[in-house]
């Protein structure tokens, strides 16, 4: 096995080559003048099983142009399999045409990983389940939901606690979680009238006297997370905290955060963390390292992966 990690998020490769106990790859990620990026793999991959650490997020262009063209050389220097590992699938919000003479960009995305040479793909939480099917290679599609039960195990008392999904089509990852912890479960029903801003309009469920937990997959702006925490307050929910697969984070989202009335909002380590997240007073990064460490193991092994999540 061989692990081959972009610079996109060199810690959280770092950390799953320390579970695996193997020592990443050698592998110079360079730019030319005019930023063309150029790879050289350092060492024999002939006939290795290699996987590529690389989550598609800001410089979404510049990290996706270099998991392909990382991918590249491992196809022409004769490595036996290639794993696009990727902790963060950026374009996945692009899943389907919700207007008229629009892309469907994340099918786009995922023919280019498989025309660049990938054998298989592994991923965390997707936008949504269908992307799953985007791509015409095996794709193993894994969940925060046991990282984040195991937490909210440790610093909550269940019998007051309320999950809620910040939108409808967020229900089914909310109810898991939900599920998980024996809770229930309640759902906002917002309005969005312009990509990056939404109007929480209604509260599906009763939160009077419940810590709220909000459940994502994606905080981008943070306007979603902040309006709910006000309006699950006024409700009478005692306290609200979110947690968050991937902590995207865009723009003035870390300070909206910081001002906002929620308790906490707890993030993975998908997609790496800037200075101004570590530094956030409510922001918690937990890591996701040994999940994936995990399903590469059993990716290599060729044993059960959904397994994890039974």
């Amino acid at each position: 096995m061989k692990i081959v990690a972009g610079n996109s998020n060199h810690t959280l490769a770092q950390a799953i080559a320390d579970y695996l106990e193997t020592p990443l790859a050698r592998c110079a990620v360079r730019r030319f003048a005019d930023q063309e990026i150029y790879v050289e793999i350092q060492e024999n991959v002939r006939g290795e099983d290699v996987f590529v650490v690389q989550s598609t997020s800001f410089p979404a262009n510049d990290n996706l142009m270099e998991l392909l063209i990382i991918i590249d050389a491992l196809r022409r220097a004769s490595a036996r399999r290639i794993t696009a590992v990727l902790p963060y699938y950026g374009y996945a919000r692009q899943d389907r045409k919700s207007l008229g003479r629009t892309p469907i960009s994340a099918k786009l995305v995922a023919n280019m990983i498989v025309t660049a040479g990938t054998d298989r793909a592994l991923t965390v939480d997707l936008h949504a389940g269908q992307i799953q099917g985007f791509f015409d290679i095996p794709t193993d599609h894994l969940f925060a939901a046991p990282v984040f039960t195991s937490d909210i195990s440790e610093r909550y008392d269940n019998n007051h606690l309320m999950v809620v999904s910040p939108d409808v089509g967020g229900v089914v990852r909310a109810r898991a979680i939900a599920k998980r912890i024996d809770a229930p479960l309640a759902i906002v029903d917002k309005r969005r009238e312009r990509p990056g801003e939404s109007e929480v309009m209604n509260i599906i469920g009763d939160v009077e006297g419940r810590a709220c937990l909000l459940v994502d997959d994606i905080v981008d702006s943070g306007g979603t997370l902040c309006n709910a925490a006000e309006v699950l307050l006024e409700r009478g929910a005692t306290s609200v905290a979110a947690y968050i697969t991937h902590g995207v984070l865009s723009g003035g989202a870390v300070a909206r955060v910081t001002a906002s009335k929620l308790k906490e909002l707890v993030i993975t380590d998908s997609i790496e963390a800037t200075s101004a997240v570590k530094t956030a007073h409510n922001i918690r990064i937990v890591s996701i390292a040994r999940l994936l460490g995990e399903a590469v193991n059993r990716t290599a092994l060729e044993k059960s992966v959904s397994s994890l999540f039974d």
